[in-house]
């Protein structure tokens, strides 16, 4: 499921722009629920977003059951 997703604007090397607002968001109590809670180490995925002309981050993450619900419970689906 995707767990957090944000927009970056029209960079040359957007993979590499991603790293900072990751690394934000893994040290809020969201992202390390997450990075504790993940049954595989989360993953995430950089494409262009053609109504913005930059690009969208993803972050998939997979939960159990238990914990996928806890989570939409908790920070709620957009």
């Amino acid at each position: 499921m995707i767990v957090h997703e944000f927009l970056l604007s029209d960079v040359e090397d957007p993979t590499l722009y991603a790293a900072v607002p990751i690394s934000e968001w893994q040290s809020t109590e969201k992202g390390q629920w997450i990075m504790e809670h993940a049954i595989e180490q989360p993953v995430f995925h950089v494409f262009a977003d053609p109504s913005t002309y930059g690009y969208r981050c993803i972050i998939k993450g997979k939960l159990s059951p238990k914990d996928q619900t806890f989570f939409l419970l908790k920070w709620g689906v957009k």
